[in-house]
């Protein structure tokens, strides 16, 4: 009498040809899934997360290029080293650097205007200049007396009120018998005065 052969079974009773027929099947899967993974197409997401992150440049305002402009006025006005030992002498005949060293000549040389610069009275031209109230001024505009003589004219530039009140400022100025100086003044702030305050063209929309 024959005995029984018996065969063992595979995984889930299976016998081994089907338990390996499994088995490769499985390994062919991982093995498709992997070819599918490299196969597939870079959308470029992740790039275009990663530039959504960096931030874009800012432009400069245009107020502060306006700004540089009005101090680049004050900035010239002390190229003439006010009050101090080396300040320029006030002269009405005598040049620097081209400009007459007078308040105009000054002015000019500080809003740099064409050499040797007008006289007080030409300042005043809208060439040059506008009217504008006292309570406008700004850093670079100008306060000027254009009546009477060449010896009575003057022109200051203004830089900043001195007090809230504004009842002073700070100038910049080439003033007689002394040269250049930079002091508080109250020129055009009491009624009647022949002190008006001007807007040089240059600065007018700064």
């Amino acid at each position: 009498m024959k005995g029984k052969h018996s065969k063992r079974s595979g995984r889930r009773g299976l016998s081994p040809s089907a338990n390996g027929a499994l088995v490769g099947l499985a390994v062919f899967g991982v093995a498709a899934t992997t070819v599918h993974a490299a196969d597939a197409p870079d959308d470029g997401s992740a790039a275009v997360a990663a530039v959504h992150t960096v931030p874009k440049p800012r432009k400069a305002a245009p107020v502060e290029r306006e700004k540089d402009e009005r101090s680049r006025v004050i900035e010239r006005a002390k190229t003439w080293n006010p009050h101090s030992a080396d300040r320029v002498p006030y002269s009405q005949t005598g040049y620097r650097d081209g400009y007459r060293r007078d308040c105009s000549g000054f002015v000019s040389m500080a809003l740099r205007l064409p050499k040797p610069g007008p006289n007080t009275v030409g300042l005043t031209s809208s060439r040059y200049t506008e009217r504008i109230k006292m309570s406008e001024l700004k850093k670079g505009d100008l306060v000027m007396d254009a009546q009477g003589t060449n010896t009575t004219r003057h022109v200051v530039i203004f830089e900043k009120w001195a007090d809230k009140e504004h009842t002073e400022y700070w100038a910049y100025e080439q003033r007689g018998r002394y040269g250049t100086d930079h002091r508080t003044r109250d020129y055009g702030l009491d009624p009647g005065s022949e002190y008006k305050a001007y807007r040089p063209v240059k600065l007018k929309d700064a």
